[in-house]
């Protein structure tokens, strides 16, 4: 059942992304020749006026094929041939989408809270004796104060409590740098430590947390969505410089793993569509900044080249960015492989 999710999730994804391509292909006039759900052998089409809507085989990838991508010709409806600032909103369209697709999925997952959380502490570990004594368990108590809002750890901000929780699963040292707004002004905290010295453990605070209303799910959903999008830019930073260990390098493979056990362990239904909801909005995410990257062969990458265009007032030859485009898949496909090889160890070595 978990493939299925994990197919389904996929599936929604990046129809959602090539969506984004097709939909401002048509509105800017451009001509779109088929707009596919999935790769490999056709199972189903229909044309419907100059564009083949179909759907294929293998339930992975989608693509909206426009005329003239790759090529110039006299089409003057063709890709190349549109206004530079229509190609640009096209390309930036498909992570657009991702991005629509994840602010909705954290308004759904906000919406399943009982309670909206803050970055606010609202107490600490520690003990009421009978006499009204109280005793602190919590060692970042020495630093910390109740009301205090959490606004950097480290010097990486704080958006949400999945920051916190980010946070707190990466640190590799006992003492760290906590910005908090205490009575409306900023505090520079040094030498931090966080202990709950009497049940273990690092969490040593609690937040607070805010009743539902219209306006909290929504701000509670944009400070998540906005965690999750920072959350995804640490890992790919870690990732290019190389303090990402290649054993926590995942791919597609990894990731249906992941969604299986999550569909398994769950205790009940509620809890199993909650943690389906979140992975979908990390993963659309997570999608939605990788094809942003300035790399040849992803939507980034093509949009170097507008920009550049943009600068020299003329387009680069289509042959020359094809063949760096083609450089570019290349790499991303090695590491597709080398993403898959550890995914498959994984299993193995469990």
């Amino acid at each position: 059942m978990g493939i299925v999710f994990a197919l389904i999730i996929f599936g929604l994804i990046v129809t959602i992304h090539e969506f984004g391509h097709f939909i401002c292909a048509k509105l800017s006039g451009i001509k779109v020749l088929e707009f596919a759900v999935g790769m490999g052998p056709k199972i189903l089409k229909k044309q419907i006026g100059e564009t083949l809507y179909s759907l294929r085989l293998l339930p992975v990838g989608g693509f909206c094929a426009m005329e003239g991508e790759d090529t110039t010709n006299d089409d003057s409806r063709s890709f190349r041939n549109a206004k530079l600032w229509k190609r640009m909103l096209v390309l930036a369209a498909g992570a657009g989408m991702n991005f629509v697709l994840g602010i909705v999925k954290c308004t759904v997952m906000v919406g399943m809270f009982d309670v909206i959380p803050t970055t606010t502490i609202s107490g600490f570990s520690g003990h009421i004796a009978e006499d009204g004594t109280k005793t602190y368990y919590a060692r970042s108590y020495e630093k910390l104060r109740h009301g205090d809002k959490i606004v950097k750890i480290d010097g990486t901000n704080i958006y949400s409590y999945l920051d916190i929780d980010y946070m707190f699963a990466t640190f590799k040292t006992e003492e760290h740098d906590v910005v908090v707004k205490r009575d409306g002004k900023r505090v520079k905290l040094e030498d931090v430590t966080f202990h709950d010295e009497a049940n273990g453990g690092m969490m040593d605070f609690g937040l607070v947390t805010e009743d539902k209303s219209i306006l909290s799910v929504m701000r509670c959903s944009g400070e998540t969505f906005l965690s999750m999008g920072h959350i995804v830019g640490l890992s790919l930073k870690q990732m290019i410089t190389g303090k990402l260990s290649k054993d926590q390098i995942s791919g597609p493979v990894g990731v249906v793993t992941s969604i299986n056990e999550t569909t398994q362990q769950a205790e009940s239904t509620e809890d199993m569509i909650f943690m389906l909801v979140y992975m979908t909005a990390l993963i659309t995410i997570n999608v939605g900044i990788f094809n942003l990257l300035p790399i040849p062969g992803l939507d980034g990458g093509r949009l170097i080249f507008c920009f550049i265009e943009l600068v020299r007032r003329k387009p680069v030859k289509p042959e020359h960015e094809g063949y760096v485009h083609l450089a570019g898949m290349v790499l991303l496909f090695g590491l597709m492989i080398f993403a898959t090889f550890n995914d498959i160890m994984r299993i193995i070595h469990k």
